[in-house]
């Protein structure tokens, strides 16, 4: 089984690496769709090699790649991290590009879609279309990594959001 992970242009990139190594650790597939500013922030972070190890990657604009129906079976989404660009685009159903279909088809086919919003503050805008996504049926994950296990690492403290989002992935166990 498959999943998808979106990258969007929200600082970050260190968590879609982690998420993807924290997935083939596992034995799953992960497939890539990513936005044209995600891509700059892999670049400016120094995290694009995931982009030359990542096995499928869908382009941004190919509405005919599979993530852009609901008759293909994958296991959920997580968006990480998540612009508040993208999370009002998928909020508003506007599905201008593949990432935002993807994410409307889990929603649709209610498949878990985890979106994780990298930005602070939050306005009122960015919180009302949080809570609409989340009666849509999304998971909302803030990327707010957590001290309880005394991370030594930058990796180590990436992987406490990740290490939630692939849990809160129904489904998403082998």
């Amino acid at each position: 089984m498959s999943i998808l992970l979106g990258i969007t242009g929200a600082s970050g990139a260190l968590y879609a690496k982690r998420f993807l190594r924290y997935a083939e650790e596992r034995g799953f597939a992960a497939e890539l769709i990513v936005s044209k500013n995600g891509e700059a922030v892999l670049k400016h972070e120094g995290c694009e090699d995931i982009l030359r190890n990542c096995a499928k990657i869908h382009k941004i604009d190919d509405f005919f790649a599979p993530p852009a129906t609901g008759s293909s079976d994958y296991l959920g989404m997580a968006i990480l991290p998540c612009s508040m660009g993208t999370l009002g685009r998928i909020a508003a159903g506007t599905s201008d590009n593949l990432l935002i279909r993807a994410a409307d088809v889990c929603l649709k086919e209610n498949r878990p879609l985890v979106l994780v919003p990298r930005e602070m503050p939050l306005s009122e805008i960015h919180l009302e279309n949080m809570l609409k996504l989340k009666r849509a049926g999304a998971t909302i994950i803030p990327a707010c990594p957590h001290f309880y296990k005394h991370p030594a690492t930058l990796e180590e403290l990436a992987d406490t959001v990740v290490e939630r989002v692939f849990a809160l992935l129904k489904g998403a166990k082998k």
